[in-house]
């Protein structure tokens, strides 16, 4: 039997997945990450306890699977993205703690960058819009406050990476200092129509060349693990961040195909094959997971409160004690009766970006239950996430395609069947639950085999894809817009005077 390890690095947690080559889960071991807060808007993580605790799920990972590192072909890693990482090269050790992806202290060199009129370059050349969320600002920010970190860098002694590269160079003993296209393209430093770092704009945030990684497609040999970590070396075949290696997880291979991630926020992308294109509709432009040198290129749309809302339901209002309690809730009643929940708790994402919305619940009558609330919460997550699909296929009409025929959907929240029922009737289209739902790890696990030799083609991964079970819209075209509309009315109140 031909095994692959997943390593899934995560924003609150570290997984290590044990798949067989068709694709099912062996075993895996999980451990939460600590979350540093040092003051409003920051959010830290110690690279230290990243490593610690990913490298110790992965011996956890392999001893119930009860196979040894010698059975492992090959080490595909997934990441949270944009989390910016800086180190010493000589010493190994950070200079200072992870900056993670959801940290806001960079805002006022993003507010600069767009004053001094930037935008639309950073945005031609790496699809992003410019945003303290990703990595550049954040590594910016780290030269310009630690101590002698910018000499230090201009010397040649440090290296910046996200948090794959961080792994890689451990599991590697420093050996290699690499990332993917992309991971790399989400640090507003990268050119993803050549694939590589951009002088211009490693200028503009005055980052040294010398500290960033060598970038290689997604499915690549990267280094090989250490033998002494794991008692045999193996070939980390496969690198991609947690979005993009979920696209690829759900076999989304090809433009037109999409996915939506519910977690505690939901992602949603959808590949565009090799053409870039630039939203009309307040979407973001990403390298996709590649196979090859090709450039290729995905849409993506974030939802900032998704599954968080059913935490806001247990912790802040406790209408719930546990969070699986909530589908039953909403079942109690027929229907939301009315009620709209907005979940802007930090403002709205994609496709409205509004940071300033705050969250409303409207429709309330002397007749609402909390089972109304509940119901109103669940179907919100929906709400946001038909308001993404529908402004992506809007973007790719306007590019000369057609519009999304189904979505494939993943993470936590998927496995409720109320909620994918009402998102399937609010798009009109199917949404389908795979039979492996961790395909951020399966993605990961798929790019290593392809480098390895387990798997010759893309073409063989999508006949291994499975659905679970496809849920097919019931509600008619003309009540779905009459619903959205409802929304979109609910949506505007959030900012109303």
């Amino acid at each position: 039997m031909t095994y692959l390890l997943a390593l899934d690095q995560g924003t609150s947690s570290s997984r290590s997945i044990v798949f067989d080559e068709g694709g099912h889960i062996v075993a895996q071991a999980q451990l939460e990450l600590p979350q540093i807060y040092p003051q409003p808007g920051w959010v830290e993580h110690d690279p230290l306890e990243i490593w610690r605790t990913q490298i110790t799920t992965a011996r956890d990972a392999l001893a119930k699977a009860g196979i040894a590192a010698s059975d492992i072909r090959a080490v595909g890693i997934t990441n949270q993205r944009e989390t910016t990482v800086l180190w010493n090269r000589q010493t190994g050790q950070p200079v200072h703690h992870a900056i993670v992806w959801q940290d806001r202290r960079a805002e006022p060199a993003c507010a600069q960058l767009r004053e001094q009129g930037h935008a639309a370059t950073i945005r031609a050349k790496t699809g992003l819009l410019v945003d303290a969320y990703f990595s550049g600002t954040k590594l910016q920010w780290m030269l310009d406050h630690v101590p002698g970190a910018r000499q230090a860098a201009e010397r040649g002694e440090l290296a910046f990476g996200t948090v794959d590269s961080w792994l890689m160079w451990k599991l590697t003993h420093g050996k290699v200092h690499v990332t993917d296209v992309s991971n790399a393209s989400r640090t507003m430093l990268f050119n993803v129509h050549t694939n590589q770092w951009d002088d211009e704009l490693l200028a503009l945030l005055r980052i040294p060349k010398a500290l960033m990684p060598e970038v290689l497609p997604s499915s690549a040999h990267f280094g090989d693990i250490a033998a002494d970590l794991l008692g045999h070396a193996i070939r980390i075949g496969g690198v991609a961040g947690d979005q993009q290696s979920a696209l690829f997880g759900q076999a989304c291979f090809t433009a037109g195909m999409a996915k939506n991630t519910y977690g505690t926020g939901c992602f949603m992308l959808m590949h565009t094959g090799s053409t870039f294109q630039t939203s009309q509709n307040g979407l973001l432009t990403t390298s996709a997971a590649q196979a090859t040198a090709q450039p290729e290129f995905a849409m993506e749309g974030s939802v900032f409160v998704g599954g968080a809302v059913v935490q806001w339901l247990r912790d802040g209002l406790r209408a719930i004690s546990t969070s699986n309690e909530v589908e039953s809730l909403a079942q109690s009643v027929p229907d939301s009766g009315g009620v709209m929940m907005v979940p802007a708790f930090t403002g709205l994402g994609a496709p409205y970006w509004k940071p300033d919305a705050r969250g409303t619940i409207t429709g309330l009558t002397r007749g609402t239950t909390l089972g109304h609330i509940a119901r109103a919460a669940l179907e919100s997550i929906a709400y946001q996430s038909a308001a993404l699909l529908l402004a992506m296929s809007r973007d790719a009409v306007a590019a000369g395609g057609a519009p999304v025929s189904e979505l494939r959907v993943d993470g936590g929240a998927c496995i409720n069947d109320l909620l994918m029922q009402f998102q399937a009737d609010l798009l009109g289209i199917p949404v389908v639950r795979p039979a492996v739902i961790e395909t951020t790890a399966l993605g990961a696990a798929y790019l290593a085999g392809l480098s390895s030799g387990v798997y010759r083609s893309t073409d063989e991964l999508s006949r291994l894809w499975r659905a679970d079970r496809r849920f097919v819209p019931t509600l008619s075209s003309a009540r779905a817009q009459e619903l959205m509309a409802n929304w979109e009315h609910a949506v505007r109140q959030t900012t109303a005077a």
